[in-house]
């Protein structure tokens, strides 16, 4: 993998969003996903991505 941002490809991105979502981080997934949906070209690529990584504040629920 490249040590430079602007080298990663989608498919980098996706590899740690991955290896986030399987390490019990969620939101460094969605962060990751986001980005590799924002570099897909094709808008239902991008969409399935996203629905892939759902934004985890989205569905959280306050607890006391």
């Amino acid at each position: 993998m490249s040590f430079n941002p602007t080298d990663l490809t989608v498919a980098d991105y996706l590899d740690g969003a991955r290896e986030m979502a399987a390490a019990n981080r969620p939101y460094l997934a969605f962060m990751l996903a986001e980005k590799a949906a924002q570099l897909t070209t094709d808008p239902a690529t991008a969409a399935g991505i996203r629905a892939a990584f759902p934004d985890p504040t989205a569905n959280r629920e306050e607890t006391d």
